[in-house]
């Protein structure tokens, strides 16, 4: 299944910076980057619990959000893209 990931973490501190750098850090475990903060990852239903439990591991509740959009299997009818920075697709290997 295909989920887009957001988050708004707070970089007031120097703490708030270090949860942001692992907040990309986890989610480029998992997928690609779209944006500053949104991810979109092509994972299974015990890959989206573990992201879930690791993301909420690191994120300050009382200062950040996170945001899980669960777009499913047939995600490819459901994004459109418009503008430069096409995104990989996100089922073929990635080769550098």
């Amino acid at each position: 299944m295909l989920v887009l990931i957001t988050y708004d973490v707070s970089t007031m501190s120097c703490a708030g910076e270090r949860r942001l750098r692992k907040v990309a850090k986890v989610c480029q475990k998992y997928g690609q980057r779209v944006q500053n903060s949104v991810f979109e990852c092509v994972i299974d239903s015990t890959q989206f619990t573990m992201l879930k439990i690791e993301l909420c591991e690191i994120i300050d509740e009382n200062e950040d959000s996170l945001r899980f959009y669960r777009l499913g299997n047939n995600y490819k009818s459901k994004v459109e893209h418009i503008g430069i920075k096409e995104s990989l697709d996100l089922e073929d290997p990635l080769i550098f």
